[in-house]
């Protein structure tokens, strides 16, 4: 990398959002590589007052610090003030890399696709979370540089343990982790009284979704700080579902994993658990590529694809996603994405 790669942080009220989670691994990586931040340091005030105003002065601070060459990398969505940084950023001779983390025309639908559009090619190149989602931008009219990251890094001081083979007659043990609630994870309730041929691990807050309940193959467990998760969660596979149906994933957050990299499945690969998803998600053709899983049409299916799975296939998928959890773990993903951008700009 010939030019200066720089980036721009801003102040995080807390890291327990996969969000922040993300944004905050990608900044670690971009220091790692010898990135300028342009702003003002870090900070972890939890006032949205403080938080206006830190923000806002780092990007005044960016707007008399950046310089003609630069490369400086911006983790997409920045509120309120993306056009004014690439414009910034432009007006100095700089270009400008962004890195999608949410579309808000797919996710939370605040935005027009075009609006979204029009706002993304301020940027020189841009960084889709995966190739379905460069594929989509490109359809919808995005026309400068595009690459695709694939899955978003994981970084954790834990060591990911190699899950020993468990005997071929024991009851597979599939994990759900994250925050409970009835708009995102209501199939959870349907889905305790279907499983069949395996134990289901639920890692949450049982209170956000009424009438869940344990049972014989379901088993609630309380938030497991992210470290310990890492290094001791019980399971051997880590599922990737959202939306309130069985059949198909639903609603705004189950249509989203079309196109997007959840970042609850960085987290279950980077505690070595390979991974279900839905065939219908933007995952599945990772997740193929990278030998880390299977794919799955409805809930119903997980139990004959199970037992359908031979011991050998099983310890081919827990050694891929040990190997995938050391990359994820170096930010490796972000580091070759970037590279790539960077050799494009040049």
């Amino acid at each position: 990398m010939n030019h200066r790669i720089c980036f721009l942080t801003h102040n995080y009220r807390g890291l327990n959002s996969s969000g922040n989670k993300a944004k905050h691994d990608n900044e670690v990586t971009l220091r790692e590589i010898g990135a300028v931040n342009l702003g003002v340091p870090t900070t972890y005030y939890d006032s949205k007052v403080a938080s206006f105003f830190l923000d806002l002065a780092g990007v005044v601070k960016l707007s008399m610090t950046v310089s003609r060459g630069d490369i400086v990398v911006l983790q997409y969505p920045v509120k309120k003030y993306f056009a004014f940084v690439c414009n910034m950023a432009h007006a100095h001779g700089a270009k400008v890399v962004a890195i999608i983390h949410d579309l808000g025309s797919m996710r939370r639908r605040k935005l027009t696709v075009a609006k979204e559009i029009r706002r993304l090619m301020h940027a020189d190149y841009v960084i889709a979370s995966n190739a379905t989602m460069k594929d989509w931008l490109s359809k919808n009219g995005f026309t400068n540089g595009l690459g695709a990251l694939q899955l978003f890094d994981y970084r954790s001081a834990s060591p990911c343990r190699e899950r020993a083979a468990r005997n071929s007659e024991a009851v597979p043990r599939v994990v759900y982790a994250g925050a409970l609630s009835p708009r995102k994870n209501t199939f959870l309730l349907d889905m305790a009284k279907v499983a069949k041929g395996y134990d289901l691990e639920i890692f949450g807050n049982e209170d956000g979704l009424p009438g869940l309940k344990a049972s014989e193959h379901v088993h609630l467990h309380d938030f497991m700080a992210a470290d310990d998760f890492i290094a001791n969660a019980p399971g051997d596979y880590g599922l990737v579902w959202d939306g309130d149906s069985l059949t198909t994933c639903s609603g705004h957050f189950g249509e989203y994993l079309r196109w997007n990299s959840p970042h609850k499945a960085s987290f279950y690969l980077r505690a070595g658990l390979p991974l279900i998803v839905w065939r219908c998600s933007a995952l599945a053709s990772i997740v193929k590529e990278l030998g880390v899983g299977i794919l799955i049409d409805r809930i119903e299916d997980i139990g004959p694809r199970l037992s359908a799975i031979t011991p050998d296939e099983r310890a081919t998928m827990a050694a891929n996603a040990l190997s995938v959890a050391q990359r994820l773990s170096t930010g490796a993903f972000f580091k070759d994405a970037l590279k790539e951008a960077v050799d494009r700009i040049e």
